[in-house]
């Protein structure tokens, strides 16, 4: 794996823990509809260090333990599978409200974006997800040893989650007035779809190891 793919992969599985729509992607919507631009990317990033520090922890502990995952890696795509695929239909059934109006109150930049990272920080839901994730990448996750390979794939999942807060700020406060609750529904079923796909893919995958092997064993 050269660094590039390290950190590519990274900047996806940042993307993919970070764009279903839960309350800290309300709260970054309501900001950048009410304030602006900025004040939504300043929530997101609170976020993005919450997610940093549980992507740590699932990628090196993942990488630590190297040798004991490969040993039960097909228990561990079963498990992985199953999770990605729970969490896509419970996030599929969510269903998000943002409130335009507001009450008044002022917030500060580093306050709110202290809100979103102790709201992020408390998820379980979140660690669960980049254990699942980061468990099932098999050949493409960095070696037992390969500290560096794992700091350029948490790098990489920092850089998405930041860029999916930029996307979402810039585009909301460009298009605040079409944005309700239709909107994050939709957003949701297409963040839902993905995650029960990739879950899927991951037991295809099995499967068809499955049957490579069994075909090797019937022909000798």
């Amino acid at each position: 794996m050269t660094v590039l793919e390290y950190v590519l992969i990274g900047f996806l599985v940042g993307i993919l823990t970070t764009a279903p729509v839960g309350p800290v992607n309300v709260m970054a919507i309501q900001h950048a509809v009410k304030n602006g631009f900025s004040h939504g990317v300043f929530v997101g990033l609170g976020a993005v260090v919450a997610d940093t520090i549980f992507a740590s922890a699932a990628i090196f502990g993942v990488s630590a333990v190297t040798n004991f995952v490969d040993s039960r890696f097909g228990l561990i795509e079963i498990v992985g599978g199953a999770l990605l695929i729970v969490f896509g239909i419970r996030i599929w059934n969510t269903h998000p409200h943002i409130e335009k109006d507001g009450n008044g109150r002022e917030y500060s930049y580093l306050g709110d974006a202290a809100a979103a990272f102790f709201m992020a920080i408390t998820n379980p839901g979140t660690i669960f997800a980049f254990a699942a994730i980061f468990g099932v990448l098999g050949d493409y996750r960095p070696a037992h040893d390969d500290h560096f390979g794992s700091l350029l794939m948490v790098a990489g999942v920092a850089g998405g989650a930041t860029t999916w807060w930029l996307f979402v700020s810039a585009t909301v406060s460009h298009f605040k007035s079409r944005i309700d609750d239709r909107w994050l529904g939709r957003a949701n079923h297409i963040a839902g779809f993905v995650l029960i796909v990739f879950g899927g893919l991951i037991y295809l995958n099995l499967a068809l190891d499955r049957l490579g092997h069994a075909a090797g064993i019937w022909g000798h």
